[in-house]
């Protein structure tokens, strides 16, 4: 526990070229998750939804002041969700399969990735993988409720792409 409790993980530029970019996330983080749920609408629609940050809080009222210019790797982007402000980058944009992205805030680092593939009938199954890192970071804020939030993200994704 006392591990979990100072673990500070790989740096932001760690995470982003040698986890992110390579398709991982940091699986020594104290706090990770992995979600998957299906979607009844095809891949475009929902990666117009995923790659579209300033649409985000069409469908997300939590997420706010989204500041963005092109979604490419290595592109900065920064955003508000909930009471959280992240500076964020784009790792991985692979149309229709992957988008993926680091971010830190308040001193903690995170890398979130989503992996987009069709099923058959048309619809689309979204993979949401993520780890949080940083300093005490587990004394407010744990696997399970990551878990519960990105539930909830990809729950929105999917009211949204399935209008």
């Amino acid at each position: 526990m006392f591990s979990q409790l100072l673990y500070r993980g790989p740096s932001i530029e760690v995470l982003h070229d040698r986890y992110a970019k390579q398709g991982r996330i940091d699986d020594q983080a104290p706090v990770t998750t992995s979600y998957e749920i299906h979607i009844d609408a095809p891949v475009q629609r929902v990666w117009e939804l995923l790659s579209n940050p300033s649409g985000w809080p069409v469908f997300d009222p939590d997420i706010r002041d989204v500041r963005t210019g092109a979604v490419a790797p290595d592109a900065p982007f920064t955003w508000t969700s909930g009471k959280t402000h992240i500076k964020s980058r784009f790792a991985v944009v692979n149309p229709g399969q992957e988008i993926t992205w680091t971010g830190t805030s308040s001193g903690f680092t995170v890398v979130h990735r989503h992996l987009l593939s069709a099923t058959s009938g048309g619809g689309t199954r979204i993979r949401c993988e993520e780890s949080m890192a940083g300093p005490l970071l587990v004394l407010f804020y744990n696997s399970a409720k990551l878990h519960a939030a990105i539930g909830k993200w990809l729950t929105a994704i999917k009211t949204a792409a399935e209008q």
